[in-house]
């Protein structure tokens, strides 16, 4: 969605855009961070009096609050787009961002311009653009991974999964400095990963070979440990990888059954029948128990009730997406402002978190246009307990891990369509 503010700038904010391009381009880190403390903290006797009238100017129109925040915002991500292209200035930015964390309270508001940017800036840290500028700083300040420590918060946890960062450092008001950053950190991000997770692959596969033919390798050409890139243990990353890779309905993967329904659903007769099939899709991931239950019933009268107003339609794409969107809502979790995700845990407890992301996984194998619909569902729940401690919710790092886990082995670059189960341990 385009912001109002993006299409409607003025001469004093482009007076403002065109000083911070300038100089993001010329002077140093130091200068630019004395810059933003000059202008939007103490607020007077900037060096360039023609960039602090224009700022001045903007402060005093009428309802500036919302089209400040929008200004204020898209400031940070000029020069923050141009630092992340440069290793040497990218550990700056959280220096930027964090110049704002305690700003001074009280003092006063009078109707002056300087007592307005202050009173603004102090309410811009506040909003939710500012919340996604920190996670963006979090994102930036752990580019090279690593495990937090375990009584870290699950905010702290943002740089590890990618899949989150379109909704969780972007808005319908992110200028395109804004898009550009988070689209190029994503990108380095995944194949970090998925550079690490091949090599880890790798090490495990070499390492079960060398035992399995008992042989004593000479000196140079000894096996160099490989460490695990996720917060799994060792045997908790080896068995999903399995799981996602190999055989697991019918002597079938993953991908070969999604491809199997995806080819059926050509020849299916209308959407009820779509449905119907779908809901033996689904239940082809439950135990015999499991399916017995409540569950089947809810799924069933879910997808029964899903547009039946189209049963006898041909299944069209928007439909098929449409029930898959429905459908991950309901496994999941189904908005912001209706965070309850009961069915989630209910599937976590009963067939445990590998499984479960499984069945997320069938989903999006099967309608790849619906991945941005998953990736939404656990942005809310990432969103929800950003605040918890991992360990007051490991249910939540396990299954985060497992989705960037079970992404990259299907969606990513790395190749590991030629693991042997019996490879890893």
């Amino acid at each position: 969605m385009l912001n109002t503010y993006q299409s409607k700038g003025t001469t004093d904010e482009q007076t403002l855009y065109d000083h911070l391009i300038d100089s993001a381009q010329t002077d140093s880190s130091e200068q630019i961070l004395d810059d933003f403390h000059s202008l939007f903290i103490e607020a007077r006797g900037f060096r360039k009096p023609e960039v602090n009238l224009a700022l001045e100017r903007i402060v005093r129109k009428k309802n500036i609050e919302q089209s400040f925040n929008y200004i204020f915002n898209r400031c940070f991500h000029i020069v923050i787009n141009r630092w992340q292209m440069q290793p040497h200035t990218q550990r700056d930015i959280p220096r930027l961002i964090n110049l704002f964390n305690n700003l001074p309270t009280g003092g006063s508001l009078a109707n002056t311009s300087s007592g307005s940017i202050r009173h603004l800036v102090k309410n811009f840290t506040s909003t939710e653009q500012f919340v996604k500028l920190k996670r963006l700083s979090e994102v930036i300040d752990n580019k090279q991974g690593g495990n937090s420590a375990a009584t870290a918060s699950v905010g702290n946890l943002i740089h590890r999964y990618p899949y989150l960062y379109d909704y969780c450092l972007l808005g319908d008001d992110s200028s395109e400095e804004h898009q550009q950053t988070v689209r190029r950190v994503k990108h380095q991000t995944e194949r970090h990963f998925e550079m690490n997770l091949s090599r880890y692959v790798t090490y495990k596969v070499r390492t079960a070979q060398t035992d399995t033919e008992g042989l004593i390798l000479p000196h140079k050409e000894l096996i160099l440990p490989v460490k695990n890139p996720t917060l799994l243990s060792d045997h908790e990353l080896n068995r999903s990888l399995k799981h996602y890779v190999g055989k697991v309905e019918g002597g079938q993967s993953y991908k070969a059954i999604s491809q199997s329904f995806a080819n059926n659903t050509i020849h299916t007769k209308n959407f009820g029948t779509f449905k119907d099939d779908l809901y033996e899709y689904i239940l082809g991931s439950m135990d015999t128990k499991y399916r017995q239950g409540q569950f089947n019933k809810k799924l069933f009268n879910l997808l029964q009730n899903t547009h039946p107003e189209c049963n006898q339609q041909k299944p069209t794409e928007f439909l098929m997406m449409r029930t898959s969107s429905q459908l991950l809502n309901f496994l999941i979790v189904d908005s912001p402002s209706q965070p309850e995700h009961y069915i989630f845990i209910d599937l976590i407890t009963n067939l445990g978190v590998t499984r479960t992301v499984g069945l997320f996984l069938k989903i999006v194998l099967f309608s790849k246009k619906v991945r941005p619909y998953l990736e939404k569902r656990f942005s809310i729940l990432f969103n929800h307990y950003e605040s918890f401690t991992r360990e007051g919710v490991p249910w939540l790092v396990r299954s985060l891990e497992n989705m960037q886990l079970a992404l990259s082995v299907h969606f990513g670059k790395v190749d590991l369509s030629g693991l042997k189960q019996s490879q890893l341990r």
